[in-house]
């Protein structure tokens, strides 16, 4: 059995949701990154390998813990989707698990409006 560090788990993981889940101009993919300081959403349609809106967390200017700014990233990337004529997309958690940021950002998408 050999020992994989946590960024080559999350990568594995990752093919595998890829493998299942793509993204086309009505219903883009919703891929997340979470770094240390940051996260990162955006809207792909995998069909052409477009980004359509891309949202990071220097763009909010909400302060306080790092799931407020996630759930307001989320809301600013929901109403991006919405003036690009995006309502639903399917969600991509880039290998991370659906908890604390992730849930955040997901939160924060679905209440502004994005339905995945």
């Amino acid at each position: 059995m050999s020992v994989k560090t946590k960024k080559e788990r999350r990568l594995k993981i990752r093919k595998r949701i890829r493998a299942k889940v793509s993204g086309t101009a009505l219903r883009p993919r919703l891929s997340i990154f979470r770094s240390n300081k940051s996260i990162y959403a955006q809207l792909i349609d995998d069909n052409l390998g477009h980004t359509l809106v891309s949202v990071n967390s220097s763009h909010v200017s909400a302060s306080g813990s790092k799931q407020e700014v996630s759930f307001e990233v989320g809301k600013l990337l929901a109403q991006k989707a919405k003036d690009s004529g995006v309502d639903k997309a399917v969600l991509d958690r880039g290998g991370f698990l659906y908890h604390g940021r992730v849930k955040s950002l997901a939160d924060g998408a679905r209440d502004g409006g994005l339905d995945f």
